[in-house]
């Protein structure tokens, strides 16, 4: 696969694949793709050259929308949240085509729009339970602290039941005792709901924690893959984006 913005070319000759049902992840050192890779699988932007599969179908030209239907998100580094709606509000807006987005039914079919609230404020619910997040489901999003946020952003993802999420630095912000709160929760939905994630992270102790794989991005190619312990023991890497220092 191929992108370029005018002469730089930001992804170039990159091929990497990731498993069904693991948690891989990404490094590399700054403005080796990484972002503009996620962009381009999240369907963000489109490749120059090149394809895009996804469950064994092309994703090449797929819109956010049509990927975000077919339950392949992502997250970001700096949570995006409805800051002026409750925790419980922001995931009972995830579920797309809502009837009660159309006025006509709100007038000609109550019956059907409440039915349809009730079951997504229960589902909203069972997702606060899960993230053990009851203390703050009322609070304004805007309020809550980075490692929360993060938190929310996770739970959209159970909202709509997603088979693939791209996760874009998890431990950004977050203090060490929400941040593991965060990672256990990901490893449940990874074991107990089979999610599959595809990680970026500068943390080396958090890769080591979640990944099973991981992918080492340079100069807009896959420079290797493997366990974490071969990627701290390949000393071309260790040298060349780790400043021959300690992964």
């Amino acid at each position: 696969m191929y992108k370029s913005f005018g002469a730089l070319d930001v992804i170039n000759d990159c091929s990497l694949e990731v498993a069904q049902g693991s948690i891989t992840g990404l490094i590399g050192p700054n403005g080796a793709g990484k972002t503009t890779l996620f962009n381009l699988i999240a369907g963000a932007i489109h490749p120059d050259h090149g394809e895009i599969l996804y469950a064994g179908e092309s994703i090449t030209q797929s819109t956010p929308q049509d990927l975000f239907k077919r339950g392949l998100l992502r997250t970001f580094q700096i949570a995006q949240e409805f800051s002026h709606l409750t925790a419980l509000e922001n995931l009972m807006m995830v579920p797309p085509n809502q009837p009660g987005e159309n006025i006509m039914n709100a007038w000609f079919r109550p019956g059907e729009v409440r039915t349809f609230e009730t079951e997504v404020c229960q589902k909203a619910n069972d997702v606060i339970d899960f993230l053990k997040l009851d203390h703050i489901k009322n609070e304004l999003a805007g309020n809550l602290s980075g490692g929360q946020k993060k938190l929310l952003e996770l739970g959209r993802t159970m909202m709509v039941d997603a088979k693939l999420v791209l996760l874009d630095e998890v431990a950004a912000g977050v203090n060490r005792t929400l941040l593991n709160h965060l990672l256990e929760n990901i490893l449940r939905l990874n074991r107990e709901l089979g999610y599959t994630f595809f990680v970026i992270e500068h943390d080396m102790e958090v890769i080591a924690e979640l990944c099973s794989t991981v992918i080492v991005m340079a100069e807009g190619r896959k420079m290797m893959q493997g366990s974490i312990e071969e990627i701290r023991n390949t000393a071309e890497v260790v040298e060349a984006y780790f400043g021959g220092g300690k992964v």
